[in-house]
């Protein structure tokens, strides 16, 4: 961003497509026009952009949307996201760029950070841009998209990935979760949950796409594992082993560790990482407790342990982390 003295928001051009979805036209706008600092200054400054320009940009829905800006302002973009658009011709046919795309995309500037939400990930594909790289989009979509590019290692079980400077989210509401995700990089946890309480979404969804795919509909009286997973919540700061949640629920280790996954798209121990790595980020930012208290606070038991935790999901080691967002939390980072 920029120190207090020279403050300028982060600027979001959201690339508006024919045939886009307004839904994920509407996230980018939602989720980064709420982040503000004491001061009341916006932290992102987001724009509506279209490869023409300025008028009418078509959309799947009744009505058009009035455009205000033509592809000039991607050359000025901090990050560029691009929505699903269900009229993308040759990238989503061919898997190659219109021309008109291809001078719009030529405008970014080098190190500009890209985002796709659902199938808009067929336009960064198509530009090249994910060539050996991990990439996802809606789980119905996943299959046709690897065949037409076998270069990108498509995951079709996660909700988003961030691969640095270039991120993809799986379809639809995952938009939500990514523009949260990215906020969250941005300037923290504590930023990030207040938009999403604001906007009446979870901070923070466990599992992957896994959990949302077609499957018979489970008997309503048959058990779940939300009452382990409230209880483990309440003590991430202590040991917790798989035994201890299934009896929670009554259950066998391994008909609870079954349902754990089908409910929560991930295994019980991957999800009490995930918690505690969230636990960890939150005393980092809002505490000046030592890093061995933040470590035993969350569960992870050493500083050690914790620094390879957050150094697997985050890429920065914790002092790292306290230094970035502690500074961001005060309006100066």
């Amino acid at each position: 961003m920029t120190s207090s003295g020279n403050f300028r928001p982060h600027r979001v051009a959201v690339l508006a497509l024919d045939g886009l979805l307004p839904f994920e036209l509407g996230i980018p706008h939602r989720i980064f026009g709420r982040p503000a600092d004491d001061r009341g200054r916006h932290l992102y400054e987001v724009v509506t952009c279209s490869v023409r320009p300025p008028g009418p940009v078509e959309t799947d829905a009744d009505f058009a949307v009035q455009v205000a800006h033509g592809p000039e302002v991607l050359a000025t973009a901090d990050t560029v996201v691009v929505p699903a658009s269900y009229e993308l011709g040759p990238v989503y046919e061919e898997g190659r760029l219109t021309d008109e795309l291809a001078a719009a995309l030529a405008l970014v500037r080098p190190g500009t950070r890209l985002a796709s939400i659902c199938t808009g990930v067929y336009v960064l594909a198509a530009a090249g841009l994910l060539d050996g790289r991990p990439a996802t989009t809606h789980w119905a979509d996943a299959d046709r998209f690897q065949r037409m590019f076998p270069k990108i290692k498509v995951d079709a079980d996660v909700l988003f990935i961030d691969d640095g400077d270039v991120l993809t989210s799986a379809g639809v509401a995952a938009g939500i979760d990514l523009c949260l995700h990215m906020v969250r990089r941005d300037f923290g946890t504590a930023v990030a949950t207040d938009v999403a309480r604001r906007t009446v979404v979870p901070p923070h969804r466990d599992g992957g796409q896994a959990q949302y795919i077609h499957r018979p509909v489970p008997d309503p009286q048959q058990a779940t594992t939300r009452a382990a997973r409230a209880w483990a919540l309440g003590r991430l700061h202590e040991p917790i082993q798989l035994r201890d949640m299934a009896e929670q629920e009554a259950m066998s280790v391994r008909t609870f560790t079954r349902r754990f996954r089908e409910e929560a798209g991930v295994s019980p121990g991957q999800w009490l990482t995930q918690q505690r790595v969230e636990r960890a980020r939150h005393l980092l930012e809002s505490t000046g407790l030592s890093m061995d208290q933040v470590a035993r606070d969350s569960g992870f038991g050493t500083a050690q342990s914790m620094r390879q935790h957050l150094q697997q999901a985050l890429g920065v080691t914790p002092t790292t982390y306290r230094r970035t967002f502690r500074a961001a939390g005060d309006g100066s980072g």
